[in-house]
């Protein structure tokens, strides 16, 4: 169980680990503006824009608000789908609706069991995300909020992730130690590099295995993080990062 590793605390990020992007939705939206594309297809594009998103430059140049255009565009374009003045309409669309409710609301099957598992190990659940201040009430809507014991939106603390101060933060209102908690996400230079500066130990999400040339723990699901949690293996996570002066 978690205790043999020593931790209490597991910290979560919010999307790409307990909930992704409507791709639906999203279709959906160009298809009002007369373009047409698989979901699939758009599903399938969105892990590898975000490793193109997750190179040292670009995430030191932006915060996650200002990343959003050329996620969406470089996606549509992965896709198969040429931009033009529908697609910016479309998109233009969608980004009203995550304004007002947040477009990552699907949950994958795995997350709640994994969730569960974490609990009944004894193991406090925050959400840590770089989110828009709707997160909250996104988890409510859609059933997650029961889930977990703490939910820290970035719009509503003010800092975001690799900022050191939101993963303080959590351990602060989860009263406990950086050695005692783990970090999962699924971009490197945001979550793993973040919590590191914490001195959490950090582990990403690589569910399309685009990492392997990285030097952190990967999993590729949310149950494969359960199973390592309770082997109770402390090489599968290494020891706590020492907190840079």
């Amino acid at each position: 169980m978690g205790v043999s590793l020593g931790l209490d605390t597991l910290l979560l990020d919010a999307g790409g680990v307990l909930v992704h992007p409507s791709f639906t939705r999203l279709g959906a939206a160009l298809a009002r503006h007369g373009v047409r594309v698989d979901a699939a297809a758009l599903a399938r594009a969105e892990p590898h824009v975000k490793r193109e998103l997750d190179v040292t430059p670009r995430m030191q140049a932006t915060n996650d608000a200002s990343r959003a255009s050329f996620y969406f565009d470089r996606m549509l374009a992965r896709a198969g789908v040429a931009l033009s003045a529908a697609t910016a309409a479309a998109i233009a669309e969608v980004q009203a609706y995550h304004a007002r409710e947040n477009l990552w609301e699907d949950v994958p099957a795995e997350v709640v069991p994994a969730l569960a598992r974490r609990r009944a190990a004894g193991l406090r659940l925050v959400v840590v995300s770089n989110a828009n201040g709707r997160l909250r009430a996104a988890f409510r809507r859609i059933g997650l909020a029961a889930h977990v014991d703490d939910i820290i939106d970035s719009f509503e603390v003010g800092c975001e992730k690799p900022d050191p101060a939101i993963f303080r933060l959590a351990l602060a209102r989860a009263a406990t130690r950086p050695e005692r908690a783990l970090h999962v996400g699924d971009l490197y230079h945001v979550d793993v590099v973040g919590a590191r500066r914490a001195g959490v130990r950090g582990v990403l999400l690589d569910a399309a295995g685009l990492y392997g040339d990285h030097d952190c723990p990967r999993v590729a699901t949310l149950t494969a993080l359960a199973d390592l949690i309770e082997a109770g293996d402390a090489r599968s996570f290494g020891p706590p990062p020492a907190v840079p002066p």
